[in-house]
């Protein structure tokens, strides 16, 4: 059995403006690392045995201040959606585009222009979850992380999850996540992952833990 932790990078240059930032290459603000150095310092994170990535700098920037004594693994599948013509865009800059709100309203025969297709960013990533689950088990991994993206792990969630939910309800505010149990047989029936936990865990030893809720605490929320 192996179990995954997937968690969301933190709070990024372009997100408190509420731009589209897909494959857009930025890095953490200083909010969003004093959030991640908070949340490191009063919450307990898996110990792994493998570290993943997107390539993305924001990605990688929250590894080492989550893991600053292990050399993570990117891998190219883990990157946002791209949002192709709205990328780095406000909704208000997309105001007056053709397609803008057939598209914010979630019509599925709409795609921002160049950007990828909700089955195209939903193939990459089935691809490349399983290969990762796969070569987890083949090598016997007890604990991985994959430091990833908000849209990522929604995605990942609502096509893998146990509970089933849509993507939506597998919303991930920074610097937090889940934490997956693979079940080999389950997972080659079925290619299915029970999601039982929240992560990161809070710390028991910290008498205080409780008036720092995790998910009350962060001020972000903007989610993807």
């Amino acid at each position: 059995m192996t179990k995954i932790t997937l968690l969301r990078h933190g709070l990024c240059e372009g997100e408190t403006e509420s731009r589209y930032i897909g494959h857009t290459d930025v890095s953490l603000t200083e909010q969003g690392r004093q959030q991640l150095e908070q949340l490191r310092r009063d919450f307990n994170f898996p110990n792994p045995d493998a570290l993943f990535v997107s390539p993305l700098k924001r990605c990688a920037e929250t590894a080492g201040i989550f893991y600053p004594g292990m050399m993570p693994i990117a891998i190219d599948g883990l990157k946002e959606y791209f949002f192709g013509e709205f990328e780095n865009k406000t909704p208000a800059a997309l105001e007056d585009h053709p397609l803008f709100h057939k598209w914010l309203a979630g019509q599925e025969d709409v795609t921002p222009p160049f950007a990828e297709t909700l089955k195209e960013f939903q193939s990459r990533l089935r691809d490349t979850f399983t290969r990762v689950v796969d070569g987890l088990l083949k090598a016997k991994i007890e604990h991985a992380v994959v430091i990833t993206h908000g849209g990522v792990i929604m995605a990942l969630l609502a096509m893998f999850g146990l509970p089933e939910a849509s993507m939506h309800e597998w919303l991930t505010p920074s610097g937090t996540g889940y934490t997956l149990r693979v079940e080999p047989s389950v997972w080659s029936r079925g290619r299915k992952v029970e999601v039982f936990a929240m992560a990161p865990e809070e710390n028991l030893d910290d008498k205080n833990w409780n008036e720092r809720l995790l998910w009350k605490e962060i001020e972000e929320t903007e989610f993807m």
